[in-house]
C-alpha cells in the first residue's frame, strides 16, 4: 500500500510494508546530493514532511541511488518533527504569550529571533538552533538579575519561562542526548556533528542490497586489504567487542554514466527469467549472460555516446552478472578467502549480513540485504539444487558454485523462520586442506599429524567429531589427501563440500555420489542409506562419508563390518567427545552396540577461545581409539583410550603414555600386518615421528622460502608419493624401513624440488633427524 502526497518541493509517499512505513522521497531532479549530514535543505525538506507524515520508520531519498536512514536515524527526526508540531500546536511563539503590547518594543525582537530560531534555523540545523536557544538564555538569566523594573521583570520571566520550557523538552530528544558531548563550540552550519549521527546505507538502482559506504566515525582500523577490485577494511568499535567488516565493491564508485548504463541494462536482462534446464550448468548459463550482457552495455554504451574501455566493459559485465543471475554481494564476500561463514538473519532489512572471519572471527559487516535479495536467492537455489523450499519443506541444505568460490548454503523459511527467509552461507577452501596447513595452524602438531597418516595408511575406520564449524569436513579433507593416489575413493555426500573435483585434477581415482538430506523428504534422490549400500557393488574403494547424521549410520557401520574392511572408512559426525559419538550412534540413530565397535579412531576437534573470550581457535582435542573387549558400557569398560590429547597450557596436542608405550590395540593390528613392523612397538613409533618430521620440515621449509604454496595439496601430495617411494626404495636397498635414512634422502628430493620450482633460487632445506 501507498499513501501518496506532493509537497511544494518533493513528491513522496508512505509505502507500507508489515509494519514498517518507510518515507520514499524522489530526489531525482533536486541538483545536490540528497543528505541529512551533509545538506540542510535537505534536512528541511525532510522536517517539512515528517511534520505532515509523523509516523515513519525508515526515510529514503531516491536519486538514481537509494539513500536510507534505518529506524533510530529517522526516529531523531520524527522526535523533532514532534517537537516542532507541538508546540505550534500550543500555540508557544504566539505574539501574547511572550508578553502581550506592554512589552512590544522589547519583545518584538525577542519574539522574532526565537520565531526565527524555530521557524527556519531548527529545521536546517536543529542542533545549533539548541545551542543558540541556550545562549539566548543565558543572556536573558543576566539581565534578569540586572532588571529592577517590577513589570518588566515579569515579562522577563515569562520569556525565560518559554525557553527553559522548549530547552528541556529538546533535550528529552535522542538527537540532543546523543550529540551533547560534542556541541560545545558548535557554531550554526557546521554539519560535523550530523556525519557522527547519521549513516545512511545507499543501494544502487540497479540492485537491491544496501550498503553503508560510510567509515565509522569512532571506528579504530585493524586491518585492509583488497580482494580484485574490492577494498575490505576490518574496523574495532567503541562500545561493542563485535569487528566491522567494512566492504566497498566497485559497483559502489562508479560514476553516474555507468550507473545508468547498468540500470538499463538490467532491467532488460530482467525479462528473462532463466529455467530449471538453465542452471543444470549454472557455469556455462553464467557464461551465456556474461556474453549477452556485454554486446547489450556495448550496445547501450554507442546509443549514449559513452566510451568504454576494454577493463571497463568487463568490469561492467561482471557487475551486470552478479546482480541478475548471480548473488550480488554474497559473491562479493566469497571472493575472499578469508571468509569462512556467512550469516543472514530475518526479517530483512534490518541486520547487517555477518560473517566469521579467518583472522578477526565474528563481524558484522556493512552490508544490508533486503526482503527483494531473500526472494531472488531463495528462487535460484531451489532452481540450483532441484529441492522445494517452501511451508511444506521449511529446510533446504544444497552447495553454491561461483566463478570464484563454492559454498555449502543453508536456508529456512516459514514456519520454521517466522519472520521470513535466512541463509547461512559456508564457503569451502579454494584448494583441499592438508596436515602440513593444520600444523602450521597449530590445530595438530607434527606427531599427531604423523600418527594420522600412519593410520590412514593402515586403513582403519575413523570419525571426525565436533560441534558445528569445529573444522570436521575440513580436516576429513585434509585425510583425503594422505591416501595414496593409487586407490580408488568413493565420497557420500548430501551437501557437496569435500574437494573431489579438486582431487580428481590431481590424480586421484576419485568417485562422489550425491544422496538426499536427512531433513528433505521423499523424493527423486537416493537416500544415504542405499548410497552406502550401493558401494559396495562399486568394487575395492576407500569410503569417504561427508557426515553421518541419521539412519544411513546403519548402513555405514555395515560397510565398515563387511564390505570395506580392508580399505579406509572415514567420516564426519556430530558430537563432543567419543562417548558423545557412541551416545549419537547406538542410542539416538540406532546403531547396534556391537556394531559400533567397527569404529577404530574418534578423532574430536572443537574450536577452544581465547582467555578474553573474543577469540577461537580450532583444536583437535582427542585422538581416541576404541577397543573391542567391551559389553554394555564402552566408557565404563574402558574401551575409549586417548592415544594422543590437548593440553591447555602448553596449546598443543601431546601424546599419551598409552601411545608412547605402545598400548594401543589398533597400532598393533596395523603393525600385525606389515613384516617391518610386527612385534616392533620402536620401529612402528619411529614411522608415526617420521611421518611427523617430514611434514614438520615442509611447514618450516615454507616459512624460510616464504612460499605457502608449498603447503598446499598439490606439493603435499607430491612430498607423500616422494616419502612412500623412497620408503620402498630405502627398503629394497637395506632390507628395512630406516628413518634416517628415508628422512635425508626426502630432504634431498625437497631441494631438488625447491630448485626446480625456483621456490627460491638460492635456499636450501636442511635439517637433521
Amino acid at each position: 500500500m501507498a499513501d501518496v502526497s506532493e509537497t511544494s518541493v518533493w513528491n513522496y509517499e508512505v509505502i507500507k510494508e508489515g509494519e514498517d512505513r518507510i518515507l520514499k522521497i524522489n530526489c531525482e531532479d533536486y541538483p545536490k546530493l540528497p543528505s541529512l549530514e551533509d545538506d540542510d535543505y535537505t534536512m528541511s525538506k525532510t522536517f517539512d514532511i515528517l511534520v505532515e507524515t509523523r509516523m515513519v520508520s525508515r526515510v529514503v531519498y531516491s536519486q538514481r541511488r537509494e539513500y536510507e536512514y534505518d529506524f533510530s536515524q529517522t526516529q531523531f527526526m520524527v522526535e523533532l518533527a514532534n517537537f516542532y508540531a507541538t508546540i505550534i500546536r500550543k500555540g508557544l511563539l504566539a505574539y501574547q504569550n511572550i508578553g502581550g503590547t506592554y512589552y512590544g518594543g522589547y519583545y518584538a525582537e525577542k519574539y522574532g529571533q526565537v520565531q526565527s530560531l524555530l521557524n527556519n534555523t531548527f529545521k536546517r540545523d536543529p542542533l545549533g538552533a539548541y545551542v543558540e536557544l541556550k545562549r539566548v538564555l543565558r543572556e536573558e538569566q543576566i539581565n534578569l538579575d540586572k532588571t529592577l523594573d517590577t513589570v518588566l521583570k515579569q515579562g522577563m520571566q515569562r520569556f525565560v519561562q518559554l525557553l527553559i520550557y522548549l530547552i528541556r523538552e529538546l533535550e528529552k530528544t535522542r538527537i540532543i542526548t546523543i550529540a551533547g558531548p560534542y556541541l560545545a563550540g558548535h557554531k550554526i552550519g557546521d554539519r560535523s556533528i550530523y556525519r557522527r549521527i547519521f549513516i545512511p546505507t545507499i543501494k544502487p538502482d540497479f540492485m537491491f542490497t544496501k550498503l553503508m559506504a560510510t567509515y565509522p566515525t569512532d571506528g579504530e582500523e585493524l586491518d585492509n586489504y583488497s580482494i580484485g577490485d574490492t577494498e575490505v577494511t576490518i574496523f574495532s568499535l567503541p562500545n561493542t567487542v563485535q569487528y566491522l567488516y567494512h566492504v566497498i565493491p566497485p559497483e559502489f564508485r562508479l560514476d553516474e554514466e555507468k550507473y545508468e548504463l547498468l540500470d538499463m541494462a538490467r532491467k532488460i536482462l530482467s525479462e528473462h527469467k532463466p529455467t530449471k534446464s538453465e542452471f543444470v550448468d549454472p557455469k556455462s548459463v553464467r557464461q551465456v549472460f556474461y556474453n549477452i550482457g556485454k554486446d547489450l552495455i556495448e550496445e547501450l554504451a554507442d546509443y549514449k555516446k559513452i566510451r568504454l574501455r576494454g577493463k571497463e566493459l568487463e568490469q561492467l559485465t561482471e557487475i551486470l552478472v552478479r546482480y541478475t543471475i548471480g548473488f550480488g554481494l554474497i559473491e562479493v564476500l566469497l571472493q575472499d578467502e578469508k571468509i569462512q561463514d556467512i550469516s543472514i538473519n530475518s526479517p530483512m532489512g534490518q541486520t547487517p549480513m555477518f560473517i566469521v572471519h579467518q583472522d578477526y572471527d565474528d563481524c558484522m559487516t556493512n552490508i544490508i540485504p533486503i526482503s527483494a535479495d531473500a526472494e531472488s536467492w531463495a528462487s535460484k537455489l531451489r532452481l540450483i539444487s532441484g529441492r522445494p523450499l517452501d511451508e511444506a519443506d521449511p529446510i533446504l541444505d544444497t552447495e553454491l558454485e561461483l566463478p570464484t568460490a563454492n559454498a555449502r548454503v543453508a536456508v529456512i523459511t516459514q514456519p520454521l523462520d517466522p519472520s521470513g527467509l535466512a541463509f547461512s552461507f559456508r564457503r569451502h577452501r579454494d584448494k583441499p586442506w592438508t596436515l602440513p596447513l593444520f600444523i602450521k595452524a597449530k590445530m595438530i602438531t607434527p606427531e599427531a599429524a604423523g600418527l594420522l597418516s600412519f593410520l590412514i595408511d593402515g586403513t582403519r575406520t575413523m570419525l571426525i567429531a565436533g560441534t558445528r564449524s569445529s573444522g570436521k569436513s575440513s580436516l576429513l579433507s585434509g585425510l583425503l589427501v594422505e591416501i595414496m593416489r593409487r586407490y580408488r575413493i568413493i565420497t557420500i555426500e548430501d551437501t557437496l563440500e569435500l574437494p573431489t573435483n579438486q582431487l580428481r585434477k590431481l590424480g586421484y581415482n576419485i568417485q562422489s555420489m550425491k544422496v538426499a538430506s536427512a531433513l528433505t523428504k521423499e523424493g527423486s534422490e537416493v537416500s544415504a542409506e542405499d548410497g552406502i549400500r550401493s558401494t559396495l557393488r562399486l568394487g575395492d574403494s576407500a569410503l569417504i562419508v561427508g557426515e553421518v547424521r541419521s539412519k544411513e549410520a546403519i548402513s555405514l557401520y555395515e560397510a565398515m563390518r563387511v564390505g570395506a574392511a580392508a580399505n579406509v572408512v572415514a567420516g564426519t559426525i556430530h558430537g563432543d567427545s567419543p562417548y558423545g559419538v557412541y551416545d549419537r550412534v547406538v542410542n539416538d540413530i540406532g546403531v547396534p552396540k556391537t556394531s559400533f565397535k567397527a569404529t577404530d579412531i574418534i578423532v574430536t576437534v572443537n574450536p577452544i577461545k581465547s582467555p578474553d573470550g573474543i577469540h577461537r581457535m580450532r583444536r583437535v582435542l582427542q585422538i581416541t581409539e576404541v577397543r573391542k573387549k567391551w559389553e554394555n558400557d564402552p566408557m565404563l569398560e574402558g574401551a575409549f583410550v586417548d592415544l594422543m590429547k590437548y593440553d591447555v597450557k602448553q596449546d598443543a596436542l601431546l601424546p599419551t603414555s598409552e601411545l608412547l608405550n605402545g598400548d594401543s590395540e589398533i597400532l598393533k593390528a596395523i603393525a600385525g600386518n606389515i613384516k617391518e613392523f610386527a612385534g616392533n612397538w620402536d620401529a612402528v613409533w619411529d614411522n608415526i615421528v617420521l611421518r611427523g618430521k617430514i611434514k614438520d620440515a615442509l611447514v618450516k621449509a615454507s616459512d624460510k622460502a616464504n612460499k605457502p604454496d608449498m603447503l598446499e595439496a598439490p606439493f603435499v601430495i607430491k612430498s607423500n608419493d616422494a616419502f612412500h617411494k623412497i620408503s620402498e626404495k630405502v627398503k629394497e636397498e637395506l632390507g628395512e624401513l630406516d628413518s634416517k635414512r628415508i628422512y635425508q634422502e626426502w630432504v634431498s628430493w625437497l631441494n631438488r624440488e625447491i630448485k626446480k620450482n625456483k621456490f627460491s633460487e638460492e635456499y636450501e632445506f636442511q635439517q637433521s633427524l
